[in-house]
């Protein structure tokens, strides 16, 4: 009982995910219509993503590149600046988790060797906030992207132009945060001096081809399954041990909430209750139910209930901020701080709660702003 206590405790979505799609069962019995409900090639392409990215962890490549661009600061406020910017960029192209399982431990270890551990609350908040915004102009910044990519049919440039105003803004509303943090100077001793040993520059090649045809794969220029196989096929003979670094406890929070809207969404009384609820509210809808069950499951599960995706997938990016499990990714950086500062967790969680609301406010705004007078959410 105590080990079910503590994976509950450890898998809370996960866990949540697989008792819906327990109890609608008891709704809909199974039958040859499950097959279908499984978005498959979303699951192919996040487990491929997410294994080239443990990949280029294990590399050290994106530690190596902070080291390098952290070597050239002088001023607390620039370390600030650096930090938070390779959580913002580098989302958009490793995934917000990734970038803050990469970067927020790295960002405790260089400040406090830089002498400003006084900086490590507002910067560890504010690389939060800079990954989950940043990640949302691409479609494999985060996994609610990579799934509603699919699921719309966009293409890539449509999804990255309709997102690029939000992310715009959200550089301009960091680099205003920035300006708050304290610009001590950074001492003596260069920061990121040390070393990690030698990148395999063989590995390194090998992960960047596989990366590029994920990439293709999400631009439907490969074949998914073709991709897939490549990737398994080079893990098990270049570098097996990547496979134990996937998370595929998101993969089966994937697969229990398809199993949940797939049977929801043949129940009648369901279905027009929540297409009452949506209609024209689709982004306000995905921002609310995201501060309670994060964006990743709110897309999963209105997404079978409307067709007005730009909104959802808006509102979807959006509800990442606000609440700490808006975006499960900021789980990451509050344990991170929890572990190494037990006694800062309240103050941080404080911080970290102000800063996200003024974001969300602010880019709300701009949502309706953007939608014109008399438009839906």
């Amino acid at each position: 009982m105590k080990r079910v206590k503590e994976f509950v405790k450890r898998e809370t979505v996960l866990t949540a995910a697989f008792l819906l799609a327990a109890l609608s069962m008891m709704f809909v019995r199974p039958d040859r219509a499950y097959g279908g409900y499984v978005d498959y090639q979303t699951i192919a392409l996040l487990f491929c993503l997410m294994a080239v990215m443990a990949g280029f962890q294990k590399l050290g490549i994106f530690s190596y590149i902070g080291r390098e661009l952290l070597g050239r600061v002088r001023t607390g406020r620039q370390a600030a600046a650096v930090l938070v910017g390779l959580c913002f960029f580098s989302s958009m192209a490793i995934t917000n988790d990734v970038a803050l399982i990469t970067f927020v431990p790295f960002a405790l270890t260089v400040l406090r060797m830089a002498g400003l551990s006084g900086l490590i609350l507002p910067v560890v908040a504010l690389q939060t906030i800079a990954a989950n915004l940043g990640s949302m102009l691409t479609p494999i910044g985060n996994p609610q992207n990579l799934y509603l990519y699919g699921k719309s049919g966009l293409g890539a440039g449509a999804f990255i132009r309709l997102m690029l105003p939000y992310c715009g803004l959200s550089l301009g509303l960091l680099a205003v945060s920035l300006l708050f943090v304290d610009n001590g100077r950074i001492r003596k001793e260069r920061v990121g001096q040390e070393t990690e040993g030698k990148i395999c520059r063989g590995k390194a090649g090998m992960y960047l081809v596989l990366f590029a045809a994920c990439v293709a794969a999400v631009a439907r220029l490969l074949p998914w399954p073709a991709v897939l196989a490549a990737v398994i096929l080079v893990l098990l003979v270049a570098d097996r041990s990547v496979f134990l670094a996937v998370d595929y406890s998101l993969l089966l929070t994937f697969v229990g909430f398809f199993v949940f809207i797939g049977n929801m969404g043949r129940l009648p009384v369901f279905k027009e209750f929540l297409d009452g609820i949506l209609l024209g509210r689709e982004a306000l809808t995905a921002v609310a139910a995201s501060q309670v069950i994060s964006n990743v499951p709110a897309a999963l599960l209105l997404s079978g209930f409307t067709d007005r995706w730009e909104s959802l997938i808006v509102g979807a990016n959006l509800g990442g901020l606000g609440t700490l499990i808006a975006s499960m990714a900021s789980l990451i950086s509050y344990k991170s701080i929890a572990r190494h500062y037990p006694e800062q967790k309240g103050r941080y969680l404080a911080l970290f709660t102000a800063a996200n609301l003024v974001f969300l406010a602010v880019l709300l705004a701009f949502y309706r702003w953007m939608q014109g007078p008399g438009a839906g959410a």
